[in-house]
């Protein structure tokens, strides 16, 4: 058979003389410390958080320790510190193990983990301080993501790809194919996601408005716990499960399987995050029918992983390393079978804004990700300090903690989601609400919400086991460090294909093509694309994006997806200054801004949200949890004077409330000069602004502040108030969900004009107030 060339060693000398390479342990030990260190930080504040969800006077009125600020700091600081730190340290182990090559370039791997931890430090610092996007698990401001995207697209998979290109091992291993799709995908995921228009260092305004940037943002969110929370473990399951185990993967044609069926499906399934809100119906109809599918690769990962165990469960019995990998694994099956359920609009009718999703979160989260990561741990440990583990019982003893502790958080918070979900929808015999005091909804929760605390209490008391076993460890290593040599041959130019496969039916009278079928089964073809990893990046990024296109271009191409409202007008200075506030503050981590077509729903809160009322919104505040009720109507509910008490005490007007008191607002006084690039950053977006509010922008917003705060005097309120930042949120606040109601002013109207274009005009104008206005957004 004539020879081909194998493209991605084309720079490989002819001659087959071994190479002498060592492998770089000094970066995996480096990205395990800082894995162990984020895991104590991260678990430590969502205990901090879930705390302050009960005992809300524990912040002391501190801006910087609220519920608000935290709880996407602890969010981020789970899943890019800890759960980033884990995979960067499974994949710089077991690439150079796989590749048979040393990374190619130290002063690159070094460059990423110190460019991490800046980016998780700055987070640290910006999150507290209320510089946030206020995007689910895309909070970071335009400058760090910048910087995320140079470190990991560039330094980090440039790095992984190079390596590859020099690697002495001809095919790739599976868990090589989960790290490229997750590299190539994370980076398109977070590229066009947090395309932004800056309006300062601190603040920039996503390209996308209202429905358009929440199909974005779920697009992102959905595909960043895919990509980013479950492919990359997978490839990490897929190299250290069997080496602990000591028994090869339980089937590579269904590797294969998994691996392409995950990559293409999964990127699909974002909108089902969504349902029963503004979006378009066929997009959330294709995330559930998507979502549903997923459930098959995903539990074909789940079944590979297992059964590699098969001969091997005796020794689970005794190692608490396989335990804490098979808990793993059990509870990703657990999570991408609630997943898929969870997408099926009826179920997520129930669930969407509940604590339902928030222990579905946390069983993927502090099961798979977690065990998975601290299984990989310990198993390294003895390699990475040539030492023995320090102590195998007080990692049993993390094993059993952090068990019963997942179990003592999720049990609970499923029961609140069931009560929240119930309670929200109970109606009675003569079609009232049961419940119609939002707040008893939340008081029936709370003793469920301590037991979720005692079971975060155990989680991170397994954590801190598990840092000092690792530091008690690390003090027996040897004075200095063996690092062995080992000897591989380059990869030759030339590299005869395997034979081409016979079927196994060719003497059976049957169709050709059957017979065809059964050697494309057989998989050999994909040995060839494992050869070739600038081919096999090609190829994924070509799924991803097939994937993606087919979703996202109807949504930006069909006007009439979005439909306009004729009412919907700009925000004013002040109250974008005010929204801006409602954004840093984190208000949209506890309400929603979208009412859904649910009886219930439109009976406690107003008319149904509809997709033309948030075409000025950047980013869309649609939440996706309520620890408070939905704002969406809030505007003219109550009284300024309302308002401003209830940032100073919450519970002097909503007893039973657990809302922090925001005294802060009342007390800090706003930078009127700041507003101006806001307003200029909207118009350039698509907003029309008058000359006045454009070239006079402090001007007109002290004016409507002087207002409000005149307002607030009337009604019984302190004086002099009209400079504090509470002025612009109550402005804002007043504001929300007012527009659909208000009346058309008429269109000014020509000699041209006949008695029967009149008559269409005030139709038109009349059906832009029920929000069935037929103008095309121009959005």
């Amino acid at each position: 058979m004539e020879a081909t060339i194998d493209s991605s060693t084309s720079s490989a000398q002819d001659s087959l003389e071994p190479d002498q390479f060592s492998y770089d342990d000094k970066i995996v030990r480096l990205f395990v410390t800082a894995t162990i260190l984020w895991a104590l930080v991260a678990t430590l504040v969502g205990l901090v958080v879930a705390l302050l969800l009960v005992m809300p006077s524990l912040s002391g009125g501190l801006p910087y320790i609220s519920f608000g600020r935290l709880r996407p700091l602890h969010t981020n600081a789970a899943i890019f510190a800890f759960a980033g730190n884990a995979i960067f340290a499974a994949v710089y182990y077991s690439t150079q193990r796989l590749c048979k090559a040393r990374m190619w370039s130290d002063t690159l791997s070094q460059l990423h983990f110190w460019g991490w931890q800046l980016i998780i430090v700055a987070a640290a610092i910006t999150l507290p301080l209320g510089i946030t996007q206020s995007r689910e698990y895309a909070e970071l401001e335009w400058p760090i993501d910048i910087l995320i995207a140079v470190v990991w697209l560039f330094i980090f998979g440039g790095n992984f790809l190079m390596t590859l290109i020099h690697r002495r091992e001809r095919h790739m291993y599976v868990a090589l194919w989960f790290y490229i799709a997750t590299i190539v995908t994370v980076a398109l995921l977070h590229v066009f996601n947090n395309l932004v228009i800056p309006a300062g260092w601190f603040k920039g305004y996503s390209v996308y408005a209202g429905v358009q940037d929440a199909f974005m943002q779920w697009w992102y969110g959905h595909n960043a716990v895919a990509f980013f929370l479950t492919t990359p473990f997978l490839g990490l399951m897929y190299y250290f499960l069997p080496k602990a185990a000591e028994r090869p993967v339980f089937s590579y044609r269904l590797s294969i399987i998994h691996f392409w069926s995950l990559v293409f499906i999964y990127i699909w399934a974002g909108p089902h995050h969504l349902h029963y809100t503004a979006l378009p119906e066929w997009a959330c109809s294709l995330g559930m029918l998507f979502s549903l599918m997923l459930w098959m690769p995903s539990w074909g990962g789940m079944i590979n992983g297992l059964l590699t165990l098969r001969g091997a469960w005796h020794k689970v019995a005794a190692d608490p390393v396989l335990k804490f990998f098979v808990v793993g694994i059990t509870f990703y099956g657990m999570s991408t079978f609630e997943g898929p359920m969870l997408s099926i609009k009826a179920v997520n009718a129930l669930s969407h804004y509940t604590d339902w999703t928030i222990a579905h979160v946390h069983s993927g989260a502090l099961g798979w990700n977690g065990f998975m990561a601290f299984g990989m741990i310990y198993w390294l440990l003895p390699v990475l300090y040539q030492t023995k583990l320090w102590s195998k019982k007080l990692m049993s003893l993390h094993f059993w903690t952090g068990t019963i502790g997942i179990l003592l958080y999720i049990i609970p918070i499923y029961a609140a989601g069931l009560m929240q979900g119930l309670m929200w929808r109970a109606m009675d015999d003569t079609g009232h609400l049961v419940y119609p005091e939002f707040i008893e909804t939340i008081q029936s929760v709370v003793p469920l919400w301590w037991l979720r605390v005692v079971g975060g209490t155990l989680y991170v008391s397994g954590v801190v086991m598990l840092a000092f076993n690792a530091f008690m460890t690390w003090t027996t290593r040897p004075a200095v460090y063996d690092i062995p040599v080992y000897t591989a041959p380059r990869l030759s130019k030339d590299y005869p294909d395997e034979p081409a496969t016979e079927s196994d039916l060719k003497d059976v009278p049957m169709l050709e093509a059957g017979k065809k079928l059964s050697v494309l089964g057989k998989m050999n073809w994909h040995r060839r694309w494992e050869r070739l990893p600038v081919k096999f990046t090609v190829l994924t990024t070509a799924a991803v994006l097939v994937a993606t296109l087919f979703e996202l271009v109807p949504t930006f191409l069909i006007r009439s997806n979005v439909p306009t409202i004729a009412t919907v007008t700009p925000y004013t200075p002040l109250e974008l200054a005010g929204r801006h506030i409602y954004v840093s503050e984190g208000c949209y981590n506890c309400h929603s801004q979208m009412i859904r077509p649910i009886v219930a729903e439109t009976k406690r809160y107003g008319e149904y949200s509809k997709p033309g009322e948030f075409i000025y919104d950047r980013p869309f505040q649609w939440g996706s949890r309520r620890i408070g009720p939905d704002l969406a109507r809030e505007g003219g509910k109550q009284s300024s004077f309302w308002h401003w008490r209830h940032f100073e005490n919450p519970t002097d007007v909503s007893p039973g409330s657990v809302m922090p008191s925001y005294q802060h607002l009342l007390d800090d006084d706003l930078k009127f000069n700041a507003i101006a690039p806001h307003v200029r950053a909207a118009a350039f977006l698509g907003a029309e602004y008058s000359e006045e509010e454009l070239n006079n922008t402090e001007a007109v917003a002290r004016k409507q502040s002087e207002v409000i705060a005149a307002e607030i005097v009337a009604q019984g309120g302190p004086a002099a108030m009209y400079d504090k930042q509470a002025i612009a949120l109550i402005a804002y606040l007043q504001r929300v969900g007012t527009d659909l109601f208000k009346t058309p002013e008429p269109a000014a109207k020509t000699p041209a004009d006949s008695p029967g274009d009149g008559e269409a005009a005030a139709a038109d104008s009349e059906a832009g107030t029920t929000g069935n206005e037929a103008t095309e957004d121009a959005q």
